[in-house]
């Protein structure tokens, strides 16, 4: 039998074994791979002759036929038929790349069709003296380059569903440089860079390819395409510093790949798609231990949102919202809900019990303020329900075991009192911390209003082993092991730790200097734990992670460790004592690498058990007093 890769550089084998070289002659190879192609393996004398001889007189060419059917012959045996008319393959005769990339595509395994592209096909191959195989040649490769470029871009899909979207960006880019003028693969492009948290370069993408075709085919991006780019163009958050060569593998060393949370972010993906498709309500709730990665998760379902066209309000809630009645709902309405187009079309008395309330909707609804208010309850369900009526419109909650009741009884009463709305609410809590309001909402899900209900745990050796391997990509089998191992000793599983702790090791800590002594203790979470119980590798990573900012992030941070829960720019400019560009420029490097997060209200620490450590470690006594005598607090 005789096997061709054909996906790239041709590679023949006979039985196992290298081609004899008469195989490969160009004329004898072009003949043995069209036959392989061709309808029921066979063609006419004529046809053939045509094809690759068609220079020579028909004597000569009759006789350069033969030669090469008995060439084949030597290799097929049985398998090569041939009459005064036609030449025939018998099925399976050759088994072709070609058939088993089309095989894994029609059964969705994009990862096995993709990885069979090599390069182009029958890459620098070429018979120039037989023009119509040339052309036959032309139309193959740009028949496999759509084919190749079309798997490249399932399979990058199939990673930004997975949250692997570093893998997500190579494969959309791989399928541009196939095909630089396709929407779909540019699209996938700008859709996997933009979740890869670099919304400059998607943005750059889009430029270069509205460039591109409008020279090419002097028409313009398709209405789809533009609307992508105007979505990431409005997209929040910080974008990445820029860096190059060991500089650039550190800048993403704390943007890990979301790994161990992949069914997680299945399931909240699906919900999505249920909300926006049949336009239904649903909720979401994530919960779990300080640490481990409610946040992440939850932004990542928020930038599919947002992608997805759906209008996005979020808030952070703090432990002081719990006894400041409508404050969630206040700050979810001064983050995001005020740009949803349909917001327009609520009630005025709607509209003005909002503009009474947030100085933002004043100023979008100047004459709000002359009609009476209702309810803040009732106007934040009229507003929203408003906001639905001309699209999805997804609202967030993080650390919500800290919202007001008020807040969370509104949420939970929209998904009941909008049952046709595309509205998704999604929630975020800490399990160690209890609110009877949670509790209500998680037990609606499945019974009144579609959704689910997440208890994230712990990351397994297995996944800590793949973080490991994506932040030390240069590391053998044997020390990945042993990184492991350490890892999950120190971490005991939470991503928050393992990631501080890789991120150490990216910036120089010897992986040598981590411990090997088992933590926490049974039953003992983050939230219960200070900074002196931790192992001493987690505290020292935490520490070479800080020193690696620069230095206005390094006082920004420290200055925020002893600021209230949530703390706005005018605050943190005093106590920090920096101009408003230096300290933007440092609250969105802490922002994009996740020490802190904001919402309109302000700044706060990803995690607490950070904060106390940066708090304990990072400053001094006369530093602490500068900064409450700067903003006038006194020390909690």
């Amino acid at each position: 039998m005789i096997a061709c890769r054909l996906l790239g550089p041709v590679e023949v084998t006979v039985d196992g074994q290298a081609a004899p070289p008469e195989l490969l002659w160009r004329k004898n190879l072009a003949l043995l791979v069209y036959l392989a192609l061709s309808p029921r393996g066979a063609r006419t004398r004529d046809h053939l002759i045509g094809l690759l001889w068609g220079d020579k007189d028909a004597s000569a060419a009759r006789h350069s036929l033969r030669e090469a059917i008995r060439v084949l012959r030597q290799s097929l045996g049985d398998a090569l038929e041939s009459d005064s008319n036609q030449v025939r393959l018998r099925s399976n005769a050759v088994t072709l790349d070609t058939s088993d990339c089309e095989r894994w595509a029609e059964a969705g395994e994009w990862d096995r069709a993709a990885g069979l592209v090599a390069g182009d096909f029958m890459e620098g191959f070429g018979v120039p003296d037989a023009s119509p195989f040339e052309d036959w040649l032309a139309a193959q490769r740009a028949t496999w380059r759509a084919r190749a470029a079309d798997a490249a871009c399932r399979l990058a899909e199939v990673c930004v569903r997975r949250g692997q979207t570093i893998e997500a960006r190579t494969h959309a880019r791989r399928a541009v440089t196939l095909e630089p003028l396709s929407d779909q693969a540019l699209q996938t492009l700008m859709r996997a860079e933009a979740l890869a948290g670099d919304r400059v370069a998607a943005l750059a993408a889009f430029a270069r390819f509205r460039e591109l075709v409008t020279r090419e085919t002097d028409v313009t991006p398709s209405a789809a395409t533009a609307d992508l780019a105007r979505r990431i163009e409005a997209m929040r958050g910080p974008a990445p510093p820029r860096a190059s060569g060991g500089d650039a593998r550190r800048l993403w060393a704390r943007r890990t790949p979301l790994v161990g949370r992949e069914n997680d972010l299945a399931a909240l993906g699906a919900l999505l798609d249920r909300v926006t498709g049949r336009r239904q309500p649903g909720v979401a709730v994530i919960s779990g231990d300080l640490g481990m990665g409610k946040t992440r998760l939850l932004d990542e379902v928020l930038h599919r949102a947002v992608l997805a066209g759906a209008s996005v309000a979020s808030a952070i809630a703090v432990r002081a919202d719990r006894d400041d009645p409508w404050s969630t709902v206040r700050g979810i309405a001064h983050d995001g809900l005020d740009a949803a187009p349909g917001v327009a079309a609520a009630p005025p008395g709607a509209l003005a019990a909002l503009a009474h309330e947030i100085p933002t909707w004043a100023d979008r609804f100047p004459t709000a303020r002359q009609t009476t208010p209702v309810g803040l309850g009732r106007a934040f369900r009229e507003v929203v329900a408003a906001a639905c009526h001309d699209g999805p419109v997804v609202l967030a909650v993080d650390e919500a075991q800290w919202a007001d009741s008020d807040s969370l009884g509104a949420l939970e009463a929209l998904v009941r009192d909008v049952p046709a709305a595309p509205l998704l609410v999604l929630i975020a809590a800490s399990a160690g911390v209890a609110h009877p309001l949670l509790d209500d909402v998680r037990a609606a899900i499945g019974q009144t209003v579609d959704g689910v209900a997440l208890r994230l745990e712990r990351l397994t050796a297995d996944a800590l082993r793949a973080l490991a391997a994506w932040a030390m990509p240069d590391y053998g089998v044997e020390q990945l092991d042993r990184l492991t191992r350490r890892v999950l000793a120190d971490s005991a599983g939470f991503p928050l730790l393992a990631v501080e702790m890789l991120h150490a090791i990216t910036l120089g800590l010897e992986p040598s200097d981590l411990g090997t002594g088992v933590w926490p203790a049974p039953h003992r979470t983050l939230e219960e734990t200070l900074p002196a119980e931790l192992p001493d590798a987690v505290v020292a990573s935490v520490r070479v992670g800080f020193r690696g900012l620069s230095a206005s992030a390094q006082r920004t941070l420290a200055t925020l460790s002893i600021l209230p829960d949530r703390a706005d720019e005018s605050l943190i400019a005093r106590a920090a004592g920096l101009d408003t560009d230096p300290l933007r420029d440092a609250l969105d490097e802490l922002e994009w690498h996740r020490w802190i997060a904001s919402d309109a209200r302000g700044y706060t620490f990803v995690a607490r058990i950070v904060r106390d450590i940066v708090a304990m470690d990072m400053l001094t006594d006369g530093q602490r007093r500068r900064i409450w005598e700067a903003t006038g607090l006194t020390p909690a």
